[in-house]
């Protein structure tokens, strides 16, 4: 029996690369969920994409990428859970299980809209606050080395990032409250 995806690669293709796309964002927040930081997602991200296209022909409609998606994500997280539980503390594979489950019932329309909001309050911070925000997740979290840049302590640093943080999280709520 010939799969929907076999009929022609370009489409095939085409169709993969669409959807993925489309689900990203849910699939990097599922994978979040799971792993301890976002170098994590990433690596664990492009190995699920790779499985993902190669089992693409598997999957019986596009109204399922998502799900089918998670699985495989997943895995991959249990994967890295594995080779981390050698080098450094791990979650177990329970837990794994758990916050997987939870995850999975986020709808994926909640991760949309919360991205959306933080984009919009990123814009109502000035530039230096915008950047001190995104800081840790630009840079690995050296805040130490932004405060030498900046010839403040760490300590202040970090006092002024929660302070900021804690109003980002408040706009991110109002713009989340229906009107």
């Amino acid at each position: 029996m010939e799969s929907k995806h076999s009929k022609d690669s370009s489409d095939s293709e085409a169709d993969f690369v669409r959807l993925l796309l489309r689900h990203e964002n849910a699939l990097r927040a599922f994978a979040r969920s799971l792993l301890p930081h976002w170098d994590a997602v990433d690596e664990v991200l492009q190995d699920a994409s790779i499985v993902m296209w190669q089992k693409f022909e598997q999957l019986e409609t596009g109204s399922g990428f998502l799900p089918w998606g998670k699985v495989i994500v997943r895995f991959h997280c249990y994967r890295y859970h594995e080779r981390s539980r050698r080098k450094e503390a791990a979650f177990s594979r329970e837990l794994l299980d758990l916050l997987a489950a939870e995850a999975e019932q986020i709808d994926e329309r909640v991760h949309d809209d919360r991205r959306r909001a933080l984009e919009s309050c990123l814009q109502e911070f000035a530039a230096p606050q915008r950047e001190l925000l995104l800081a840790p997740y630009l840079h690995h979290g050296r805040i130490s080395e932004l405060a030498e840049l900046q010839k403040v302590s760490a300590n202040a640093l970090y006092n002024k990032l929660g302070r900021l943080r804690e109003k980002l999280r408040g706009c991110i709520n109002d713009k989340l409250v229906p009107a």
